[in-house]
């Protein structure tokens, strides 16, 4: 380094960074006239700012016509500094400054209460509800624990129970006899044909064989029509023991189900009453009561509904089986008694159809 040299100047091996005046020239002459520009250097090796504007104006000209301006990019270095600035053309540059992409963390809003951890709690109260009733009832099985009991209520559904028992007894016998009657209509009807087909090819016993044909089709269509009475009788009685009667006791299995629950929690409340009372107790007596009255008033509902529904299933009930019953004895007495006008006319006023033989069900054509 010579005396004359300013500290910020560099000095480069001529190997490596010097051309040599021909060699200058050379590629001068092999660059577009466009490309070329003089680069001004000041005495302390920095460039002038407006020249390399030019400068970079010069290589943005000499780019090929295919590349579009969207996807140029011009990035000048300082020699001064480690900073660089891209230059991005047209009005694509100030759109990305508004809206930039990719640059700085990205903000997720809180997300809700998660919910495994609410299927936890409901877990949790189940656990806890399912608990006291399990004790509730074993204590009450020992006989160590007091129950509430509604002796009119109690009284009612017990009733409730065996009548539908009984009334299962009954449709069940009821089922047997119209299996028994309809075999009885087929054999008696097979028996008519044959007796029939002896009428024909006997000439000596003709009418005999006729007599005990005719009597035999006569029982079997009897016997059809008292087995539509029957099977209509089933059919009521069916419903009122499997649906009308069911759907009550359905609603007094809540209603126990309900007792068992008010008694846990009331038990529950006594004993913490009879614990000491300071700071650590007193919420939790305070919370123990009003779970109380929450399931005091399930309990009161349920009871008020099992009330209202034994009600109106006793007046059903006997609706139902004074019609049924009437059916059923009329039926019975007019078809022994051979009176077949009298049996048309019981069907009749109960509005008892009759299927046709053969025929289990109307067709899809005939249901439109």
């Amino acid at each position: 380094m010579s005396e004359n040299t300013t500290p910020n100047d560099v000095t480069l091996p001529a190997a490596e960074g010097v051309l040599s005046n021909h060699e200058e020239a050379t590629m001068a002459h092999d660059l577009p006239q466009s490309t070329v520009a003089e680069i001004p250097v000041t005495t302390n090796g920095e460039m002038d700012d407006s020249m390399e504007h030019h400068f970079n104006m010069d290589i943005k000209h000499s780019l090929p016509v295919g590349l579009g301006l969207s996807e140029t990019q011009i990035t000048s270095h300082g020699f001064d500094s480690s900073t660089e600035e891209t230059i991005e053309p047209g009005p694509f540059q100030a759109e990305r400054r508004n809206n930039p992409q990719g640059s700085g963390p990205v903000v997720l809003a809180e997300e809700p209460r998660s919910t495994a951890v609410e299927k936890f709690e409901l877990v949790r109260k189940w656990s806890l509800n399912t608990y006291k009733c399990t004790r509730q009832i074993i204590s009450e099985k020992l006989g160590r624990g007091s129950r509430t009991v509604d002796l009119e209520l109690e009284a009612q559904i017990e009733i409730l129970r065996d009548n539908k028992k009984k009334y299962e007894n009954v449709l069940k016998l009821a089922q047997t006899l119209s299996t028994q009657l309809f075999q009885m209509i087929q054999t008696q009807r097979q028996l008519g044909d044959a007796f029939a087909d002896l009428s024909l090819k006997s000439l000596e016993l003709h009418e005999e064989f006729g007599y005990n044909a005719d009597t035999q089709k006569l029982l079997a269509k009897n016997g059809e029509t008292l087995l539509g009475a029957i099977n209509f009788f089933i059919s009521s009685v069916n419903t009122l023991v499997n649906k009308t009667i069911e759907d009550t006791l359905v609603t007094v299995k809540q209603y126990e189900t309900s007792r068992v629950e008010y008694d846990a929690y009331r038990t529950d409340l006594e004993e913490l009453n009879m614990g000491p009372r300071d700071a650590t107790t007193l919420p939790k007596i305070e919370q123990s009561q009003q779970l109380f009255q929450a399931h005091k008033e399930k309990y009161d509902k349920m009871r008020n509904d099992v009330s209202i529904k034994l009600k109106f299933l006793e007046e059903n009930k006997v609706k139902v089986l004074h019609n049924q019953l009437g059916l059923f004895h009329n039926a019975i007495a007019a078809y022994f008694a051979g009176n077949q006008k009298q049996l048309d006319q019981t069907l009749k006023q109960f509005h008892v159809k009759l299927k046709t033989p053969g025929v289990d069900a109307p067709s899809w054509l005939e249901e439109q």
